[in-house]
């Protein structure tokens, strides 16, 4: 009997099923359009394998291509004004950290505040469900784009935030960095919840049904900026989006206008904007001193075309599904 050889192709498809059960997988392509070193993090829900990989660098106009196995459920989010202590080599940022000491996030999500992406793929009726969220606060611009078939149909669309809010931030939320050379420049934006801790913030307590907890002068700053990102824990009529599964997803930090269209096949259908044009948004200026990876001035702001939402999954349904 001749002797089994080994083929490249086999080698291949033995390796995606390692990667991907079945060797179905979507893909992630994340990219940094800031002028800015972006450390993204990515955080698996309870009971989904974890990545090959949770948490790196991506250097200022750089992209990063994900396989994601087909019912994957979690969350990522950006890191900001990263650096390494040389006493000790633990690596740390000043948003969005997650506490491992390295960029590899192993240990656990995002210290609030930070933009949130959550998505749990292959749900609820074979459909993805995906948002992006400001309940845990803000720190920098995202924007999530459904890409495949479906898009433009219901609300398989684009959202996130795509502004920068920390130089228009409430004083009672702003994150400031005195250290950074800056002069104290906002580089975080804290939810209501974080910043005061009242029941009626966090929806908890006995504020802790849709009847009872609403929307605050606080969230609406959020809501007002970004009309489809959540900005309170309720806030799913306008800020859950679905895709048939098997769609891939481009997850953009600092999303430029011309890619703010991206992913709008659908822009008859009359609803909610990506963002409020009517608003003026402000970055500080910022000094560079090369102890921080820090983001540097200008700010995004650009109309995009609507669509429609349908309120498929509650809050706490949503918070189930991606189990954490």
């Amino acid at each position: 009997m001749a002797p089994l050889r080994s083929s490249p192709l086999l080698s291949l498809f033995a390796f995606l099923a390692l990667l991907c059960p079945g060797a179905i997988c979507v893909t992630f392509t994340i990219t940094n359009n800031c002028g800015y070193t972006v450390w993204p993090g990515i955080l698996s829900g309870a009971g989904t394998a974890a990545l090959d990989t949770t948490g790196f660098a991506l250097s200022a106009g750089q992209s990063r291509t994900l396989q994601i196995p087909s019912s994957w459920s979690g969350r990522l989010w950006g890191r900001t004004y990263c650096s390494t202590d040389r006493s000790t080599g633990s690596f740390s940022c000043a948003t969005g950290d997650c506490g491992s000491g390295k960029q590899e996030c192993s240990v656990g999500g995002a210290s609030p505040p930070a933009t949130l992406a959550e998505l749990t793929l292959d749900g609820s009726g074979g459909m993805d469900f995906f948002d992006v969220s400001l309940v845990d606060g803000y720190n920098l611009p995202m924007l999530v784009v459904p890409q495949g078939k479906g898009i433009g149909s219901g609300n398989c669309t684009s959202t996130g935030c795509p502004v920068d809010l920390n130089g228009d931030c409430p004083s009672d939320l702003r994150v400031l960095l005195p250290d950074s050379g800056d002069g104290g420049a906002s580089v975080a934006c804290r939810s209501a919840c974080e910043a005061f801790g009242r029941q009626e913030y966090c929806c908890s307590g006995e504020f802790g049904s849709p009847s009872t907890c609403k929307p605050s002068s606080f969230s609406q700053f959020f809501k007002k900026a970004c009309p489809r990102a959540y900005s309170y824990a309720y806030d799913d009529a306008t800020s859950t989006f679905t895709c048939p599964s098997g769609v891939n997803y481009l997850i953009s930090f600092c999303p430029s206008t011309s890619r703010q269209m991206a992913g709008e096949d659908n822009p008859e259908a009359a609803g909610i904007p990506l963002i409020n044009d009517t608003m003026s948004f402000f970055r500080p200026d910022t000094g560079g001193d090369g102890a921080l990876a820090r983001p540097a001035a200008g700010a995004a702001a650009a109309a995009a075309a609507a669509a429609a939402v349908v309120l498929l999954v509650s809050w706490p349904a949503m918070r189930l599904l991606l189990l954490f």
